[in-house]
Order: structure tokens, then sequence, then C-alpha cells
């Protein structure tokens, strides 16, 4: 390989975001806004973000479509959708504040669909007690990210794209900059920063079923973790019960939960709706029993309950592999999601994205027959503990993170459309409080030369060894591990054995041999990949030895039964030890406040006559 020199070029910024997707696009426009030099280093292009698969919509309490709704119904529906383990002072915060970042956007220039009378549009969806996510078709995502792109780009706001981020730079606890390198040429650029948000999104990659892009291998998680931040709720990830199961080429492709926000029915091979038959005790007074009343729902009957297919994600995807695994499944290992019912026009109006993906990708008519489902690992609500008001690390100072980066707000489980306003609640938040440090602080610290060029060192060490494995090749059997011992049910021998197989990963990444030369190589990038994400995936395995209870997307076949006594009450955390190891503890969770005790004990007419600010169509 020929010598690069050890740095191509320095940079000085108030404000690193890393990550360009909702979170990060958020972010960076509101430390642009409090005054910072603000600077977002993007893995891909601007605007190829995982924001754009949040196709069903934006969770808030905008009282458009039913008056009843409050942020205070919001809240309660948010902590009983994360079983309990949800930091309610975030649930609070993202209950109140998410309306105003929804209107916020619509100044911005977000088209949303319409109601009649010119009001935000709102849909039904999994866990949410009324009509509450806020629209566009199936492509929400893809409009707040067009929106947040536009106001960014016209922000002041500097870019780097393809660009990745290989190491975070401490001094004394306190972030100082991140070293990075050009993906087309190899280049290494030195930034330094007075404050530094990490919001690159979760690690999917990790598994073999899954709905994620290529950027999602933990990058955030682990230079955080490394520079010496917590990482909490890690053995929590999603596993959406709606993807697709064929072709092959496609499985794990995200089938979102619009389809039965808009009425899609979830049947067995044998023909049988069967969500009746998986209604947990806990909600068993708010899902619809009868067809009958499903209708009336259907028929626009507000007194109606919900639809059995609109339970939370973690209990509707049990309940699929429950019904394949009894041999009540598809052809290929899946359950059939049937919007064929209503008609046609109807569905291509409301659901565009997914009648034109199932057209191009599977050569199937969604208007004509069902769908094919399963489900497939979608959305890590484990990250790095943050405090709530300001998104800051709790461990590092200067380091923030919002958005699938940042634990606390969705707990065991997240509500389908809270991660929308989730980014914009608290990426608006991570991105103001990392502005208002950096002009607090008079200039920027010096990051020892030895330091940088160690972390180039490590970085080309793929490069530069005479043989070893090919990344590829690594990657793939990690995700088959993954898969095969920490998917969506664990029990601890399969837990020890994903432990033992990742420590011997550990040591093949670290004689990962990639031929070529630095510039446009692929194989040298899976290889830095990698190491990121067998650090998500130990964390994950080793909390998830560690919680030994079932809870939301954390289902343990040896302890099938949740414990309300006490693991409802603890997180795990996990962070690097002076020994280099994986050190894990179990921290309380924050008790409920009396405000909150008087919200989880009210009845659904108390809460919905709490009243909350009007909300009035352009």
């Amino acid at each position: 390989m020929p010598s690069l020199p050890a740095v191509s070029k320095t940079h000085e910024f108030d404000v690193i975001v890393v990550g360009a997707g909702g979170a990060g696009l958020r972010a960076a426009i509101e430390a642009s806004r409090e005054g910072a030099r603000t600077a977002i280093i993007c893995k891909s292009l601007l605007g190829k973000a995982h924001t754009v698969m949040a196709e069903g919509g934006a969770a808030a309490a905008l009282r458009n479509t039913d008056p009843r709704d409050t942020w205070k119904v919001h809240f309660r529906d948010t902590i009983r959708g994360s079983k309990y383990l949800s930091q309610w002072p975030m649930a609070m915060l993202h209950a109140q504040e998410a309306p105003e970042r929804i209107r916020e956007l619509e100044r911005w220039g977000a088209v949303f669909d319409r109601t009649k009378d010119g009001w935000i549009n709102q849909r039904n969806f999994g866990g949410h007690q009324y009509p509450r996510l806020a629209h566009v078709g199936d492509r929400t995502g893809l409009e707040l990210i067009r929106t947040l792109q536009d106001k960014g780009v016209h922000s002041g706001i500097e870019v780097f794209m393809e660009v990745t981020v290989t190491k975070l730079f401490t001094k004394d606890g306190t972030v100082t900059g991140c070293l990075a390198y050009e993906r087309e040429t190899g280049k290494f650029h030195l930034f330094k920063a007075k404050s530094v948000v990490v919001a690159t999104g979760g690690f999917g990659k990790a598994w073999k079923y899954n709905s994620n892009s290529w950027e999602y291998t933990g990058d955030g998680h682990t230079l955080a973790y490394e520079a010496g931040a917590e990482l909490m709720d890690m053995e929590f990830f999603q596993f959406h019960p709606t993807g697709m199961v064929w072709p092959p080429s496609v499985r794990g492709t995200l089938v979102t939960e619009g389809v039965r926000g808009e009425g899609g029915i979830l049947r067995n091979s044998e023909g049988k709706r069967f969500m009746y038959d998986y209604i947990p005790e806990m909600f068993q007074g708010d899902f619809a029993e009868t067809e009958e009343e499903v209708q009336r729902w259907l028929d626009g009957d507000k007194d109606a309950r919900r639809p059995p297919e609109l339970l939370t994600r973690d209990v509707v995807a049990r309940a699929i592999r429950s019904e394949v695994k009894a041999g009540r499944g598809t052809e290929h290992g899946g359950v059939y999601l049937d919007i064929s019912w209503r008609d046609a026009e109807y569905v291509k109006k409301k659901l565009p994205s997914m009648y034109h993906q199932f057209k191009e990708l599977a050569n199937v008519d969604i208007t004509k027959v069902p769908m094919e489902v399963g489900p497939t690992a979608h959305y890590a609500m484990g990250g790095i503990r943050v405090d709530h008001e300001s998104q800051e690390s709790t461990t590092v100072r200067g380091l923030y993170a919002c958005g699938e980066c940042a634990a606390g707000l969705h707990g065991a489980n997240r509500l389908g459309g809270n991660s929308l306003t989730d980014l914009l609640v608290f990426g608006k938040r991570a991105g103001e409080h990392a502005a208002r440090r950096a002009l607090e602080t008079k200039e920027h610290p010096e990051i020892p030369a030895e330091e940088v060029q160690a972390a180039i060192d490590a970085a080309v060490a793929p490069l530069e060894r005479e043989s070893g494995e090919n990344p590829f090749k690594v990657h793939e059997e990690l995700e088959e591990l993954m898969q095969d011992n920490a998917g969506m049910i664990r029990e601890a021998e399969d837990l020890k054995k994903a432990l033992e197989g990742l420590a011997a990963f550990a040591e093949r990444v670290r004689n990962i041999k990639v031929g070529g030369n630095i510039q446009y190589n692929p194989g040298w990038h899976e290889a830095l990949d990698i190491h990121n994400l067998l650090v998500c995936a130990e964390a994950t395995a080793r909390a998830a030895l560690e919680r030994e209870e079932s809870r939301g997307g954390h289902t343990r076949a040896d302890f099938p039964q949740s414990d309300a006594e006490y693991w409802q009450h603890h997180n795990i955390v996990l962070k690097k030890g002076a020994d280099g190891r994986m050190e894990v503890r179990r921290v309380p969770l924050t008790p409920w406040s009396d405000e909150v005790n008087r919200i989880m004990e009210a009845s659904a007419e108390e809460l919905s006559g709490d009243t909350h600010a009007e909300v009035h169509p352009l």
C-alpha cells in the first residue's frame, strides 16, 4: 500500500454531528440556529438515511382526527408499550413536545395528508389508543428527510458526504474531536470539535434477516462505547412483525405497519385471523374480540375497540412466530397480511410504496392477493445512556446522542411512529445543548499527534496484513451466529454459545486481510464495519443473558414470564472496563413522580378531558 500522510486535512468546528438521518439533521439545524459553527459527517449521501423507512407516520397528540387524544394519553401509551422500562422523563418530554415538532415541520414545508377540513390527517398504529400518526401516504419518513434536508442546506451547515468516522478522541473524560476517512480516496481527516453529536442509527446488520441498509453497523454505539460512554437496554432489539419473506433476495425488507393501520388483516395458512388468540391480559379491554366490533371501528365508530393487529410490535411478532412454529405458516415461512379486501384505489392512494414494492420485488398485486410477511430485525431500543434533558452522555462530557443511537425513550419496546417524533424532539435537544456547551468553551483542545497516528494505523491494518480472512465471509457468518443464538427467542445456552462465537470472531476480525489499494475499496469498509457490529452484538448478548425474564423485544424461552417485582425496575448498563472487557451492571429506574402515578392510574376519559394547545390547519 502506498504511504499516506498522517492526516490530509484538519478541520475545526464548534459542533460535529456524525450521521445525516432525521436525528442528525435536526440536531445540526438546531446547533446552527444557536450560532454554533456546525458540520455533518455522513457515511453515505446526504438524505440516504433509515428515516425514510419510517413509512407509516410520526406520532404526536395533535388531536386532529380524535379530540380525545392528549399528550398524557400518548405518554401513557409509550410507558405501557415500553413494558414500563421507558425513562419516564424522556417519555414525558417526547409526548409534550412532539406536536410542536410536527407543526414546525409543517412550517418548514412538509406536505402532510389532510383531513377534509384541512387539518393534518392522523392514522391508527399499533399500541396507540387513538389515531395519532401524522403521515404522507406510506412515505412519511421520506417527506421528513426532504424537509429537514432542505432546511439544513439553507442553515449554513457544512456537509462531508461519504466520509466515515473511525475514532472519537477524548481528554480527561471530555470529547475533543474525531478521525474520519473519505470512502472514495481513503484520505484521513482530523476534526476538532467542542461538542460531538452521534446520530448514526442502529445495528440491524448484525442479524441475517433484517430491514436495515448497509450503513446500519452500530458505528455511533461503538464510537461512544470506546470513548467511555455507557450503553443501556441493549438486550431490547425490535423485530418488526412484518417484513417480506419472499423472494429470498428481499427477505427482511420492511412492510410498513401502516398496512395494518389501514385495516390489514393477519391470517395463517388455515385462513384464521389469529391475533384474537394473542391479546395479552394487560390489553384485554383495549382491543376488539369480534369481527363485528372491528367492522364498527373501520366504519368510524370511536367507541369501538381497535383490531388486534394493532397490538404492540413485540406481541404481533411473537404471535406470527408462534403460528409459523405450530405449522400454520405460509409456504415460505411467514403468514398472510391481507389488505386486498379494501378498494384498490384506496390502497394505491394510502399505501403507494407498498403497492409498488410488492409489484416490483415479488410480482404480487396487494390489491388482489395477500402479502407474505414475517418478523425482521428492525430497530435498536438500546443505545448510549444519556441525560434526558440534554441528550449528553452520562459519562463523556461534550458527547451527545439522539435517534436510534440513544437509549431511554423506548424501553423494552418501541411503539410504531414514535421513532420519527423521537428524532425530532431529541435531535433538537441534542443540537441545542451541544451548541450551548460549545459556545461556552473558549478554545479547541489539542489532540495528540501520536493518538491520531495510532488511530490511522488501526484503521489501515487490514490493508497491510500479508494474509487473513475475507471480511464479507466473516460478516455473513456473524449474521448467522446472531440469527441462530440471539434472535427473537433466546435462552441461556444459546446466548453463551453466541458469546463464545463472538470471542472467536473478535480474533478473526483482528486477522482480516483486505486486498487492493485504499481507494474505492469496499472490502476495507466492510472490515471496519464488522468491528462495530461485534461490539454491539456482544453488548446485546451479554445484556440478554443477564436479563432473566421476557419483556418487550427480549424473549427468553427459559424465562418466559415478565418479572414485574424486580426486572421492571432495572436497566442493564454496559461499559468498557479498564481491562478492555465489557462490564455489565444493573441500574434502578428513576422512580415515578406523583404526576406519573396519577396519569398511569387515570381512566381514558379523565386523561382525554385534559386540554392541550389547540392545533389549527394552515
